[in-house]
């Protein structure tokens, strides 16, 4: 079995700075990609940044130059690294994992989601 847990979440005033931290425990033997995902009430939930293998990375347009995603492959982590918030970013965001596991059969794992709210 394989576990996200997710940490970082928090209140914020727009132009602020969180950073949210995905780990990944339990009968891995690949990562395959990472990601986060959110979900803002009455919408559907959207995928935010991915990153692969090799560390290619993908962003919506609407996080671009504020957003990073990086990766620590020793610590099977995930990060988000969240500058300059704006209100349109609250959200529950999610962690997202495809993973090979110790039987080399690869499925997709969700975090349980932790909560962003840019407020002032």
């Amino acid at each position: 079995q394989v576990q996200l847990v997710e940490s970082g979440g928090g209140l914020v005033q727009p132009g602020g700075s969180l950073k949210l931290s995905c780990a990944a425990s339990g009968s891995i033997f690949k990562i395959n990609s990472m990601g986060w995902y959110r979900q803002a009430p009455g919408k559907q939930r959207e995928l935010v940044a991915t990153i692969i293998n090799g560390g290619s990375t993908n962003y919506v347009d609407s996080v671009k130059g504020r957003f990073t995603i990086s990766r620590d492959n020793v610590k099977n982590t995930v990060y988000l690294q969240m500058n300059n918030l704006k209100p349109e970013d609250t959200a529950v965001y999610y962690c997202n994992a495809d993973i090979t596991n110790s039987a080399y059969r690869s499925f997709n794992f969700w975090g349980q989601g932790t909560q962003v709210t840019v407020s002032s």
